[in-house]
């Protein structure tokens, strides 16, 4: 099966919609969290969704195993609706979708922080301040990463946006630029 994103963001449109009609989107977001724990957790339950060879009625049985007393009544509207159009292999994709277009319309800012050892709470919230400032975004959902392969320093993922102020990094710059010759002045 090939990722279908397009479709995946339409689906997580109209429950996103719908949940906001309903009064019911941090309800729906909750699911979709519970969801996209229950697909990483469990590859053999996204592999089961994406099997032709399985019966749409077996797959819906599973996810209501799954979500009985865990996801709200739109939710499982929802996945029965994707068992009747045959599109419950791209949930998986629907629940990531969701997840992005909740996060747009609320305006929360995901931002990754990637250090070589634990960062203190000051500091984590020294660079969330300093983020609000330059991004002029109040809501930021912060995820905190230790890669001691850094050796020092700091990576810092805004969106699509890479800030790259690690050691390593510094280090593999200079390596190019002996690598080049750069510090070799040419004689004549």
């Amino acid at each position: 099966m090939k990722p279908n994103p397009r479709l995946a963001a339409r689906y997580a449109k109209a429950i996103l919609d719908l949940a906001v009609e309903k009064n019911e989107l941090e309800n729906v977001y909750n699911d979709m969290l519970f969801l996209r724990q229950a697909f990483r957790d469990s590859r053999d339950l996204v592999s089961m969704l994406r099997s032709p060879i399985i019966k749409a009625d077996k797959k819906g049985k599973v996810l209501e195993a799954i979500g009985a007393g865990r996801i709200s009544v739109i939710t499982a509207s929802f996945n029965k609706l994707l068992l009747t159009k045959e599109r419950e292999a791209y949930l998986p994709e629907i629940v990531t979708a969701f997840i992005e277009q909740y996060k747009i319309f609320k305006g929360i800012q995901t931002v990754k922080l990637t250090t070589a050892t634990p960062v203190s709470e000051e500091l984590k919230q020294a660079i969330l301040e300093k983020v609000r400032t330059v991004r002029n975004v109040q809501q930021i959902e912060l995820h905190t990463e230790v890669n001691e392969d850094l050796i020092g320093g700091f990576v810092l993922e805004i969106g699509d946006e890479l800030v790259d102020a690690s050691i390593a990094f510094e280090l593999n710059n200079i390596k190019k630029q002996f690598q080049n010759n750069d510090f070799i002045y040419k004689i004549r």
